[in-house]
C-alpha cells in the first residue's frame, strides 16, 4: 500500500545518507599539500531545496556543515529558500571531487555577467490605439497605471532611493505577505525603504576589500534607470537638462519595488545572483527583472548558468523572471537568456529623436542626431573640412585621418574648423569619444561623425557641438565640401523630436536569434522600448544633478516588460507565468506608425529572429482570449530532449511526479513540441513534413466561443493547422490542435517565418513561428 512504499523509501532513503556520509569523510580530507593549492569561488548546485517528501535535504546540510568544519570562512554564500546549494572557496581538486556527489547537480567557477546597458509608455499606447478602440484603450490604460501591490524585484547596481520617482505618495500599506529587510549599508539606513522601495539587500564580492560597495546604494545608476522604468511614481515635468520633458512613470506605478544589488563597477557574480535569487523567492516577490546576462556566445548550459539556475526556481515558485535579450546585435546567435523559463526581451526605438542639425553655407541643413548642449554661432560661419583633409603629416595612412583617429590630424588644420569624420568599422581602434576629444583638444570648434548605427541611438556628448548623421546625408555634404572654395558650417544645439517615423525599429544592438543552443525554442520571446529611454538617476552627478538620465540597450527594454509583467499579475492573480508571457506574447505587434512592417535599423523587415512575437502592446494582452499554458512538466522534457538524464532532473525539483520518465530517445528536435506561444524548428530538410502539437486554454469573457485559425505563410512552405477550427464551451476550456509544416521548394531556403493567428471575432491570437535548414 501507499504507507508501505513511503516506509521503504524512506528506509531507502536513510541508507543512501549513511553512504553519503562515509563518502564525504575521505572527500573533505585535506592534505598539507591541499591547503597550499590555490583556491577560488566555485558554484555547487544541488537542485531543489526540499526531498521529494517535502523536507529539508539532509545531503545538503551536511555537506554545507563538513566544508564549514574543514574550511573556515570558505562558504561566500548558501541557498536554501528557493534551491539548494553554496559558493564557496575551493581548490579545483576539491570542486572536481564535490562534483563526484550524486546529490550534486554542478559545480562551476563563479562566472561575471555583464549589465546590458517618459516618452516610452505613451508610445506603446498610441501603438496600441492603431489596432483597438478607443474604449478598450481607456480601460486598458487605467489598469497599467496600477500595479495593485504586485512586488516587482529587481537585480541590478542598487536604487537611489531619494529619486522622486521612488516617492511612496498614496501608498497603502506595505503587502502583508512580503518577507523580504531592508539591509543598512554605507550612505543608507532602513529609512530609505518606504511603502514604495519595500525592501532592499546587497551582496558582498568576494574578493574586493573595499566598503563602497557594502550598500544597497547605486552607485552607477543602472539599476536606478532600470527599476523606474518598471515601476517608478509619476513624475511630472521630468526632463534630461531641458531635452525629452515628460511625466516619467514606469510601467506599473502601483507595484512595491525589491532591490538586490548583485553588480559592482566589476560585473555581476554569478554568486550573487543566485544568492539575490534564494532570497527573493523567501522574500515573495511577484516579478523578477534582470536587465543582464552572460556574454554572448559563452553557451555555459542551463545547469551553470546562475540565471537559468535561478530563474528555475522561481518560476516553479510562480514568480515571472524578465531578463534582457543582450546588446550583441545584429549578429545572429547572439540572444542570451534563452532557457525556456525565461521571458527574453528584445530592444526597440521610439518615436522620440534627438536632433542636432548641420547647417551649411547655403543655409542647407541636414538632419543630425546625438545631445549636445553647444553654444557656438547658429549662423553658418565656422570652415567645414573632412578628416583626410586635415591629415598629419607625420602618418602616411590617410584612412586614419579620415575616420579622425587620435593623432593623425594636424592641429593647425583642426583649429577652428567643424572637422567631418568617416566610419571605417573594419579599422576602428578607437571610441567615438577617443575622436572627439582628440579633435577638441587640437582646437576644433565642432565634428560632424558619419555613423550609420550611431545616427540610431542619442549618445551624449556633453558641450562639445556634434552632430552624428548617416552615410547618405554625409554624401550631401562632402560633395559640398570638395565643390566649395571656403565650404562653412555650424551644428546647432539639440532639440527632441516626438512623433518620429518609422517606429518603432529593432534596434542595431539588440542581440539577435537563433540560440546556437536551443534552435527549437525561438528567442527572443518579445521586444519592447530599448532605446533613449528617460528614467531616474543618481542625485550626485556633476554640479546640476540631471535626476533624470537617458540611456539606449536591452537593459532598458526588460523592464518595460516587467512592469507590464506586474500589472497582468495585479489583474490576475492566479496566473502562472507562461500564462502572462503568452497573453504579451499572442497580443503584440508587428507594424509601426505608419502602419508598415517593423523594420530594423538596416530597412530590412524584423524577423522572429530580430523581435519574437513582435513589439509588446499595452492594451490586448489584458484580454488575450486564449492562453498557451506551459508547465514545469513541459521543462522537465525540455531538459531531457536537451541532454540531461533522469537522475539530474529529479534533483532539480521535489514535485516531480513519481511516474514521470524522459521520452525514449530524446532528441533536440521534440523541444519544437513544447507548449509555447511560438514554434521554432531547425534541421528542416524538406524531405519530411515536420508536425508540432499545442493546446490553448480559453481565458475570454465567452465560455461558448468558435476560433478559426488563419495562417501567414512564406513563398516555398505550405502550413497546415488541423483542426483549424477550436469550439470551446462551458465545459471545455482547453483543445489542442497540430500545425503540420511541408515543403513546397527543393531545397527549402535557409530561413522561413510566418505566423499562425486563432480569431473568434474579438480576440486575435497570434503565434509566429520561425523554420531552419540548419
Amino acid at each position: 500500500n501507499w504507507k508501505c512504499r513511503t516506509q521503504d523509501n524512506m528506509k531507502g532513503l536513510s541508507i543512501l545518507l549513511f553512504c553519503f556520509s562515509l563518502f564525504l569523510i575521505p572527500l573533505l580530507r585535506e592534505t598539507n599539500a591541499a591547503q597550499t593549492q590555490t583556491s577560488s569561488v566555485y558554484i555547487v548546485y544541488m537542485g531543489s531545496a526540499a526531498s521529494p517528501n517535502g523536507t529539508s535535504r539532509d545531503d545538503y546540510a551536511q555537506l554545507l556543515s563538513s566544508l564549514i568544519t574543514r574550511k573556515q570562512n570558505a562558504v561566500v554564500h548558501s541557498y536554501k529558500h528557493g534551491f539548494s546549494g553554496f559558493a564557496a572557496q575551493l581548490t579545483k581538486e576539491e570542486a572536481l571531487s564535490i562534483a563526484q556527489n550524486p546529490g550534486v547537480v554542478s559545480v562551476f567557477p563563479d562566472p561575471v555577467l555583464q549589465l546590458h546597458t517618459t516618452r516610452s509608455w505613451d508610445f506603446l499606447k498610441y501603438q496600441t490605439d492603431l489596432e483597438t478602440d478607443s474604449s478598450s484603450v481607456s480601460d486598458s490604460d487605467s489598469s497599467l497605471s496600477q500595479g495593485s501591490d504586485t512586488i516587482i524585484g529587481i537585480l541590478d547596481t542598487g536604487i537611489w532611493p531619494e529619486s522622486e520617482s521612488f516617492n511612496d505618495k498614496d501608498m497603502g500599506p506595505i503587502p502583508s505577505r512580503w518577507k523580504g529587510t531592508c539591509m543598512e549599508g554605507r550612505n543608507f539606513t532602513s529609512s530609505s525603504c518606504n511603502r514604495k522601495v519595500i525592501g532592499a539587500r546587497y551582496y558582498n564580492e568576494h574578493d574586493v576589500k573595499s566598503g563602497n560597495y557594502n550598500t544597497p546604494r547605486d552607485m552607477i545608476g543602472h539599476g536606478t534607470h532600470v527599476a523606474s522604468t518598471a515601476a517608478g511614481s509619476a513624475v511630472p515635468g521630468a526632463s534630461y537638462y531641458g531635452l525629452a520633458v515628460g511625466t516619467a512613470k514606469g510601467g506599473s506605478p502601483g507595484s512595491r519595488i525589491a532591490v538586490y544589488r548583485v553588480c559592482t563597477p566589476n560585473g555581476c557574480r554569478g554568486s550573487a545572483i543566485l544568492a539575490a535569487f534564494d532570497d527573493a523567492i523567501g522574500d515573495g516577490v511577484d516579478v523578477l527583472s534582470l536587465s543582464l546576462g552572460a556574454p554572448a556566445g559563452s553557451d555555459p548550459g542551463f545547469s551553470s548558468d546562475p540565471i537559468a539556475i535561478g530563474a528555475f526556481h522561481a518560476v516553479e515558485k510562480g514568480i515571472t523572471v524578465v531578463c534582457s535579450a543582450g546588446n550583441d546585435g545584429p549578429i545572429p546567435e547572439t540572444v542570451v537568456n534563452v532557457a525556456p523559463w525565461i521571458f527574453t526581451v528584445a530592444a526597440t526605438t521610439i518615436d522620440r529623436d534627438f536632433e542636432s542639425d548641420v547647417v551649411l553655407g547655403g543655409r542647407q541643413v541636414i538632419k543630425g542626431g546625438g545631445i549636445n548642449f553647444g553654444n557656438i554661432r547658429r549662423s553658418p560661419v565656422y570652415p567645414l573640412i573632412n578628416g583626410s583633409s586635415a591629415k598629419s603629416s607625420l602618418i602616411d595612412n590617410e584612412d586614419e585621418a579620415r575616420i579622425c583617429n587620435p593623432g593623425s590630424l594636424d592641429e593647425d588644420k583642426v583649429r577652428g574648423k567643424i572637422i567631418v569624420c568617416d566610419d571605417d568599422d573594419d579599422k576602428e581602434e578607437y571610441t567615438d569619444k577617443d575622436k572627439v576629444e582628440g579633435v577638441k583638444e587640437q582646437g576644433g570648434v565642432g565634428l560632424v561623425l558619419i555613423n550609420d548605427v550611431t545616427r540610431t541611438v542619442a549618445s551624449t556628448y556633453g558641450a562639445f557641438p556634434i552632430s552624428v548623421i548617416t552615410s547618405e546625408d554625409a554624401t550631401e555634404i562632402l560633395s559640398y565640401v570638395s565643390s566649395t572654395r571656403n565650404p562653412v558650417a555650424t551644428i546647432l544645439p539639440t532639440i527632441s523630436v516626438t512623433k518620429y517615423k518609422p517606429a518603432p525599429m529593432v534596434a542595431y544592438f539588440s542581440s539577435r536569434g537563433p540560440s546556437s543552443s536551443t534552435k527549437n525554442l525561438l528567442k527572443p520571446d518579445i521586444a519592447a522600448p530599448g532605446v533613449d529611454i528617460l528614467a531616474a538617476w543618481l542625485g550626485n552627478d556633476d554640479k546640476e544633478p540631471p535626476l533624470f538620465n537617458v540611456l539606449s540597450g536591452t537593459s532598458m527594454a526588460c523592464p518595460h516588460v516587467s512592469g507590464i509583467a506586474a500589472t497582468l499579475k495585479s489583474q490576475y492573480p492566479t496566473w502562472t507565468p507562461s500564462a502572462i508571457r503568452s497573453a504579451i506574447m499572442t497580443t503584440a505587434i508587428q507594424t509601426n506608425n505608419l502602419r508598415a512592417p517593423i523594420t530594423t535599423d538596416s530597412g530590412s523587415v524584423a524577423t522572429p529572429y530580430d523581435y519574437g512575437a513582435g513589439e509588446v502592446s499595452t492594451s490586448r494582452l489584458l484580454q488575450p482570449g486564449l492562453i498557451y499554458e506551459t508547465n514545469t512538466i513541459d521543462y522537465f522534457e525540455f531538459l531531457c530532449n536537451y541532454g540531461y538524464d533522469l537522475p539530474t532532473i529529479r534533483l532539480l525539483s521535489s514535485a516531480i511526479p513519481d511516474g514521470f520518465s524522459c521520452p525514449k530517445n530524446p532528441t533536440a528536435g521534440f523541444i519544437s513540441n513544447m507548449n509555447y506561444p511560438s514554434i521554432a524548428i531547425s534541421n528542416f530538410n524538406g524531405k519530411e513534413s515536420k508536425k508540432v502539437v499545442r493546446t490553448v486554454t480559453n481565458v475570454g469573457a465567452d465560455d461558448e466561443t468558435l476560433y478559426t485559425a488563419t495562417v501567414d505563410a512564406p513563398n516555398g512552405l505550405e502550413v497546415q493547422v488541423i483542426p483549424n477550427k477550436l469550439q470551446f464551451t462551458n465545459n471545455c476550456k482547453k483543445l489542442s490542435y497540430q500545425v503540420i509544416f511541408t515543403s513546397t521548394a527543393s531545397p527549402p531556403n535557409e530561413e522561413l517565418f510566418g505566423s499562425v493567428t486563432w480569431t473568434n471575432g474579438r480576440y486575435q491570437v497570434r503565434s509566429p513561428f520561425a523554420v531552419s535548414r540548419d
